[in-house]
């Protein structure tokens, strides 16, 4: 049986944890901050967990796990 591909894309965006749950880096807190809430910042901060279809979709994605 070949070696399956990664996806590019994915393998920069998500790492998968011992548990095998997949971690992402939170979107929108990059730039633009003078018009952002101190609330909406606060909560894009750091990594988030992703969970359901999206989790599946990622795991297809990266199939030896990401680097």
């Amino acid at each position: 049986m070949p070696k399956l591909k990664t996806n590019s894309g994915a393998k920069k965006r998500f790492r998968l944890t011992k548990s095998g749950k997949v971690k992402y880096r939170k979107a929108y807190a990059r730039h633009l901050f003078t018009y952002k809430a101190p609330k909406r910042k606060l909560h894009n901060r750091g990594t988030g967990i992703l969970s359901g279809p999206d989790e599946k979709l990622v795991k297809q994605m990266l199939p030896y796990g990401a680097p």
